[in-house]
């Protein structure tokens, strides 16, 4: 293990300075420039983060979620509290900001930040005049300024709709939210109904009157819409429906159920997020497992990258997913 007098002959100062920081001592008065240079230099050498004592970074984490929706989808409570964790576990200061307090009370001295949610131009905008260094989880809105890390949705889109068709399904419906462009306020296609627009119409299996989606990725908005599609498919119903999150699914799983409709011997669900919950659903859910502690673990990295190493090239970084199997979906 590297030791501080290794560390202070690299950096240039005393064992004792080194000591003194490294360990918090608050008696001791030396400027940003030199505690930034002897943490780069401990860094660098591979001494372990655990060992400082010292608050390493100070950074914001911008929570751009509505309590109301927090509450709905889970997801986004686990993110949160992953990154609150790692980022105590590697002695950055955090700051949580929500989106009713917008980005004017972001602290002008911030060394960084982690953003979740959806940001306007306007907002990004003031974002980069604080700071260059900052990480978009499950977003990318400025991928030439900031980094991100995002579940491959795109990938995962496209696996259950093959893991559907190898098993005999070609009749495959979508049941899903909605994304919210801050910049219009108006609700859009998410990103998971895109993908499964474009890759069904390359499979040439499109059919849009097997498409439902509304604005929230909500148990409600799930049971709306799986009674919906019963409504109007009646007998057409599809035997097969990838379902946007986990939340959603279990709201369609009641409209089914209500209606005598086998899973998945009728039909069958793969949804997305594989949430606590989706294994005491009746039947389980067959879901991807986002594994959020990665993703957030992922996001103090490359936070910590920007901001101790002066990285400047942006990464935009997307993490692949396992479908694990339940009783809505069976393999044949």
């Amino acid at each position: 293990m590297v030791t501080i007098k290794e560390i202070a002959q690299q950096s240039g100062f005393s064992p004792s300075t080194v000591s003194r920081l490294l360990n918090n001592d608050t008696s001791l008065s030396i400027s940003p420039e030199t505690k930034n240079k002897i943490i780069k230099t401990a860094l660098a050498l591979e001494y372990d983060r655990k060992y400082i004592q010292t608050v390493i970074e100070k950074v914001a984490l911008l929570f751009w979620i509505a309590d109301r929706k927090e509450l709905e989808d889970i997801y986004f409570k686990e993110i949160r509290i992953n990154i609150e964790k790692y980022a105590n576990e590697n002695n950055m200061e955090l700051i949580i900001i929500k989106q009713q307090d917008g980005v004017n009370k972001v602290p002008k001295d911030i060394n960084g930040f982690i953003a979740i949610g959806g940001f306007s131009e306007v907002e990004i905008s003031k974002l980069e005049s604080i700071t260059p260094n900052g990480v978009f989880i499950d977003s990318n809105p400025a991928p030439d300024t900031y980094d991100s890390v995002n579940a491959n949705t795109v990938r995962i889109t496209q696996m259950a709709v093959d893991y559907f068709v190898k098993n005999g399904h070609t009749d495959i419906g979508f049941i899903g939210g909605m994304y919210n462009n801050p910049n219009t306020n108006l609700y859009e296609k998410d990103i998971r109904e895109i993908s499964f627009r474009d890759y069904m119409q390359k499979l040439g299996l499109l059919n849009s009157k097997n498409i439902f989606s509304d604005k929230y990725f909500s148990v409600d908005n799930g049971y709306k819409l799986g009674k919906k599609a019963i409504d109007e498919l009646k007998e057409d119903l599809p035997t097969a429906f990838f379902v946007a999150s986990d939340p959603i699914a279990i709201g369609v799983l009641q409209a089914l159920n209500e209606h005598n409709i086998s899973i998945p011997s009728r039909v069958s669900l793969i949804s997305v997020n594989n949430i606590d919950v989706a294994k005491y659903v009746s039947p389980p859910l067959s879901t991807f497992h986002i594994d959020i502690d990665e993703l957030c673990k992922t996001a103090i990295s490359l936070l910590s990258e920007r901001i101790i190493d002066n990285r400047s090239l942006q990464k935009t970084i997307y993490l692949n997913s396992n479908l694990i199997i339940r009783k809505s979906f069976v393999m044949a």
